[in-house]
């Protein structure tokens, strides 16, 4: 994972960082958007856009100063280097619609949560972070059997959708169609707490960004999140997590990563 990790230039700006858009959150939901956002700036993103609902959209910029935000009607004028959709979203967005706005395609697509139904637009392209009930759900299982074999339902989802696939849960498992698998050791159980899968899809779409490719871009998010997430749960204890202190301890992982 060291290897995996962008290096920092002295002589640089944010545009050498990444260019990620996040499209997250809806009325209620604007948590989501701003987690996912915080985790890619604190995971190295140069410059991070968050597009949501045109009547959201004052109220999003009150958030997070150093995020663009920008409306869901908007995005074609961002040339985004990855983007993540999903957390939060409104059931009846049309994410194949957002996606064809770009003139030129983003290197890499994170797609998770409410996104996930949709994945066939994006085959070939994608990373899919579902956890276990969206995976039930995408391949027609319950989640029991999902559960019982979940290196298995991995790649067999990363082979039908032709994405790189994080199947999140105790010890994420993350697959590709190639037949390559890697099966997750660090984070502890106080992440199973609203959010975290949020500040991940933020932490994978920054890494993509940044120049990895999908497959190092997932294997390495996924290890720093649990990362963070460990060094947040010695901070505070597991039952008091939170995703924000996964966020604030993102950095420390990296550190500790060199």
């Amino acid at each position: 994972m060291k290897r995996s990790l962008p290096a920092r230039k002295k002589a640089s700006h944010k545009g050498d960082y990444g260019k990620v858009l996040i499209v997250a959150g809806s009325r209620g939901m604007l948590g989501a958007g701003v987690l996912a956002t915080r985790a890619a700036l604190r995971t190295g993103s140069g410059l991070v856009y968050w597009a949501v609902p045109d009547d959201l959209v004052n109220y999003a910029n009150t958030i997070t100063p150093e995020v663009i935000v920008v409306s869901l009607r908007d995005v074609n004028k961002v040339t985004p280097d990855a983007v993540a959709i999903g957390p939060g979203i409104d059931q009846k967005l049309d994410v194949n619609e957002i996606i064809q706005q770009f003139t030129l395609p983003p290197a890499a697509i994170v797609i998770d949560a409410t996104a996930l139904p949709q994945l066939k637009a994006f085959a070939g392209r994608a990373i899919i972070t579902p956890h276990p009930g969206e995976m039930a759900a995408l391949l027609g299982l319950t989640v029991e059997a999902v559960q019982a074999n979940r290196r298995g339902i991995a790649l067999q989802a990363a082979l039908k959708f032709g994405a790189v696939v994080v199947l999140k849960g105790h010890q994420t498992v993350i697959a590709e169609p190639e037949g390559k698998v890697v099966i997750n050791k660090s984070g502890n159980p106080g992440m199973a707490t609203a959010g975290a899968g949020d500040v991940l899809t933020g932490m994978i779409a920054s890494l993509a960004g940044q120049g990895l490719p999908a497959w190092n871009a997932a294997v390495t998010g996924v290890n720093l999140h649990g990362r963070a997430g460990d060094l947040a749960a010695r901070r505070i204890g597991e039952p008091a997590l939170i995703a924000s202190d996964i966020i604030e301890q993102i950095g420390y992982a990296i550190q500790k990563s060199h």
